[in-house]
């Protein structure tokens, strides 16, 4: 079926939940205005789904092919890549004077979401650019980013992150390429990296690698990494591709899903080492790197709420064509299954867990620029705080949501779900990867409870909780009966969270029972966090309704966070008792127990 793009639900997000329209306040975004947001959503989303969302299915069933260390993408992809350079998209939401549009983190990261939804193995080329623009921005010296940073802004030049090993995945201290100081300043490298996103493809004339490696005097472990700045094709005196760097494709991985995104093998050197230069300073690698995957995992994130869209459209689409057995109260015979009342049930947990996903990535997205753009450096630390806080509850429940919402998707469509043609089978297999890349969801886990929790002496959860009873104390007043019920469940759910982070951060707690609560934790805390947001939607929906404004879009948000605290946030509290249990709970049996 064909892709829509949710931009009503964006710009009420965007507008009524997270309040985008505040950043004019920072004077970085001076022509910032609903006109514009929705301009901007509504070009986004054509591009998206008129152009993109058509190859979705062939990329899936061709996939990308390797021959001779050329890879060539899925048909239609070089083309389309084409019409997205001619858009300007990839510099969405960079600085102008950088080659940009100037907009906000915010409206590019709404962007990435329709992107991910509509052809996701596509999006991930973009996804990586955009990520190595941050780095180049942040690290590169003038001279490095007067020959890359307009190519890469422009989208011209695409970029990829060079992490993994095929010793070391998570555990990157165990990286073994190697790179050695030339005579002229730059470095040779040596080394083979794996499963490399876009790492080697026929959309662009240059590709711009960013690798990590050691160099001969640096020490074990991460300490030891620096990060280098590896072109395909190194740069003529006129800034052009010219000769052909000493690296290569010598495999693309056979996967699960995003068939059509060029998941690669790369080796660097066997001929005199692949030329590169240093980015930022020597055995500082992982701060650079993180830099970019931090963008990354907020944009993981919205790609998991992308996909879940997508399945949620599909399956709202086939509950509504699909016949079979008798509704309740219904004459027509066979009815629709979109009348059983299971079906509904599954459909509106589909999309009140993408609202609630989505708000959490696109809160991150705000507090990221009000981070880069506030005047007040007060300001700029709270808000990176609250930035930082969210960054894995966003990654980890936006891809946690895709795969769950895809999932359900497939049961909605019964059997048919389960046969490719339909289509289901391929959001699920594309969705599945989006926990364990750019940081696993368990490592995400043990970053929020390990290092979020205490920053600031505990001022990030602390002022957001603060938030959320404000909310709760505003929905307990309104005048709609639906509102105080939502109150009520919130609050319940926010008293379970503020004690679990109490015990969490207890410094006589042992680390074995921290870690051993961390990703139930981390999904209590984004089912709490979630359901806030619905709640300052529904509140902003209740004023519509007394405006006369959209009400049956207004009544759906208020029901959407109904049914989320009846359905989600009351379980909160009971979830608190598999925190509490501790270590002892998961070790109870030993490893040779569990043979």
């Amino acid at each position: 079926m064909p892709y829509s793009a949710p931009t009503r639900e964006l710009r009420f997000i965007l507008e009524d939940v997270v309040a985008m329209d505040g950043l004019k306040t920072t004077g970085a975004f001076d022509d910032l205005s609903p006109d514009l947001t929705g301009a901007i959503l509504e070009e986004a989303g054509k591009f998206c789904a008129g152009v993109l969302a058509p190859l979705n299915r062939e990329g899936d069933q061709f996939g990308a092919k390797l021959k001779d260390g050329e890879v060539t993408t899925a048909p239609g992809f070089k083309k389309a890549y084409a019409r997205f350079v001619e858009g300007g998209w990839q510099g969405l939401s960079f600085a102008q004077d950088e080659g940009g549009m100037g907009l906000p983190n915010a409206l590019g990261v709404a962007f990435m979401e329709m992107l991910q939804s509509a052809n996701m193995a596509f999006g991930l080329g973009p996804m990586l650019t955009m990520g190595a623009i941050e780095v180049l921005t942040t690290a590169g010296t003038d001279e490095q980013k007067r020959l890359y940073l307009p190519k890469l802004m422009s989208g011209e030049w695409s970029a990829s992150m060079n992490l993994t090993e095929p010793q070391a995945g998570s555990d990157v201290g165990a990286l073994r390429t190697m790179a050695r100081p030339d005579e002229d300043g730059s470095w040779r490298l040596d080394g083979q990296k794996i499963f490399i996103t876009w790492g080697e493809h026929d959309c662009a004339p240059n590709i711009i690698h960013l690798v990590l490696a050691r160099t001969p005097d640096a020490p074990a472990g991460t300490k030891g990494l620096s990060l280098f700045l590896v072109p395909k094709f190194l740069l003529d005196e006129n800034g052009a591709p010219g000769t052909r760097n000493d690296l290569r494709a010598i495999g693309l991985e056979h996967k699960l899903g995003i068939h059509g995104s060029p998941t690669c093998v790369m080796e660097y050197g066997g001929n005199g080492g692949a030329k590169g230069w240093l980015l930022g300073e020597k055995n500082r690698g992982m701060a650079m790197m993180f830099i970019m995957m931090n963008s990354a995992r907020l944009n993981v994130g919205a790609q998991g709420v992308g996909i879940a869209e997508r399945a949620y459209q599909q399956a709202l689409s086939y509950a509504r064509e699909r016949k079979q057995g008798r509704a309740v109260d219904m004459a027509e015979y066979p009815a629709a299954i979109i009348h059983h009342p299971d079906i509904r049930r599954t459909l509106m947990r589909m999309k009140a867990k993408i609202a609630a996903a989505r708000s959490i990535c696109l809160a991150c997205a705000v507090a990221s620029d009000y981070a880069a753009h506030h005047p007040d450096e007060d300001e700029r630390l709270r808000a990176k705080a609250r930035e930082e806080l969210l960054t894995p509850l966003a990654k980890s429940f936006g891809s946690d949501v895709g795969v769950e919402v895809s999932s359900d998707n497939v049961q909605v469509h019964g059997g048919m779900g389960f046969i490719e043609e339909t289509g289901a089978a391929q959001h699920y297999r594309d969705a599945r990867i989006t926990p364990i890349y750019e940081g696993t969801n368990g490592i995400q886990a043990i970053d929020l409870v390990g290092r979020k929790l205490n920053m600031m002496d505990g001022y990030p959860m602390a002022s957001l909780i603060e938030e959320m009873r404000q909310t709760v104390e505003d929905c307990a007043t309104s005048s709609n009966p639906e509102l105080p019920k939502i109150a009520s469940t919130l609050s319940a759910a926010i008293d379970t969270l503020e004690k679990i982070t109490a015990w969490l951060r207890d410094p006589a707690r042992a680390k074995a029972d921290i870690l051993a609560g961390a990703t139930p934790f981390q999904t209590l805390a984004a089912h709490t966090i979630g359901g806030y947001y619905l709640a300052v939607g529904a509140l902003a929906a209740q004023r519509m309704i007394k405006d006369g404004e959209e009400v049956s879009f207004a009544k759906t948000c208020i029901a959407l966070a109904r049914f989320y605290a009846q359905t989600v946030l009351s379980a909160v509290p009971g979830a608190a008792d598999d925190i509490y249990a501790g270590a002892d709970l998961v070790m109870g049996i030993n490893a040779e127990g569990l043979g």
